[in-house]
């Protein structure tokens, strides 16, 4: 199976108005969701970015709604190498779906994983990323050593109520991300696995700052 096939474009949702010469920064939801979720932001993120919100193509086990990027039960939940085939399968998608100036992602919970695994796959494809109650899969990957050079930007925002995401994973993401991006992103007291409209204003100003940095002529 070609991995492009794996992701509907009927089912992607795009901003209005023509993304030509926007940066783009696509939208990967959490397990059990689909691209309507993230897609519900955008009226809060800034118009500046052409925005993409793709639906993940698994369905999880009966009874859980939705659709999800990989497993996350069973003998291969949350398996590193179902993180990384998935990330390979939206990197396909994006390259054969867009010539946008620059790229970005921005997910939640296991779509947040999938963001980072792009990112380490593909250093030099993708401009940041933003991690919103993920982490980053365990092991090395061949782009580790390159994300340690280049540092993109990364924004990682948690609750510190967050009770679904494994703290062993959540250990693993401390150590990791630091040594590999330009990190920034806060631990938000009381929340849980969630986004706070303080979250959402912290994501809007990183990203205006990466539309400056992205704008910026060359040094």
């Amino acid at each position: 199976m070609n991995l492009t096939d794996a992701l509907a474009d009927d089912v992607v949702l795009w901003s209005a108005g023509s993304p030509a010469g926007k940066p783009l920064l696509v939208l990967l939801h959490g397990y059990g969701s689909d691209e309507r979720d993230l897609f519900g932001l955008v009226p809060h993120l800034p118009d500046t970015f052409a925005y993409a919100a793709v639906r993940a193509p698994l369905a999880p086990s009966w009874p859980a709604p939705g659709y999800s990027w990989y497993p996350i039960e069973g003998l291969d939940g949350r398996d590193p190498q179902r993180v990384t085939d998935a990330a390979e399968r939206l990197a396909e998608w994006i390259d054969a779906r867009t010539e946008a100036p620059a790229v970005a992602l921005l997910g939640f919970s296991q779509g947040g994983a999938v963001a980072l695994q792009a990112l380490r796959l593909h250093p030099e494809r993708f401009a940041f990323a933003v991690n919103l109650s993920g982490y980053a899969a365990p092991g090395v990957l061949p782009g580790d050593t390159v994300l340690a050079e280049r540092r993109p930007p990364v924004f990682w925002g948690r609750g510190s109520h967050d009770e679904v995401i494994p703290e062993p994973l959540v250990t693993r993401t401390v150590e990791w991300l630091p040594a590999h991006a330009d990190l920034s992103g806060r631990v938000y007291p009381g929340l849980a696995h969630s986004v706070s409209a303080e979250e959402l204003a912290d994501v809007r100003q990183f990203l205006e700052k990466q539309l400056d940095r992205l704008s910026a002529p060359p040094s």
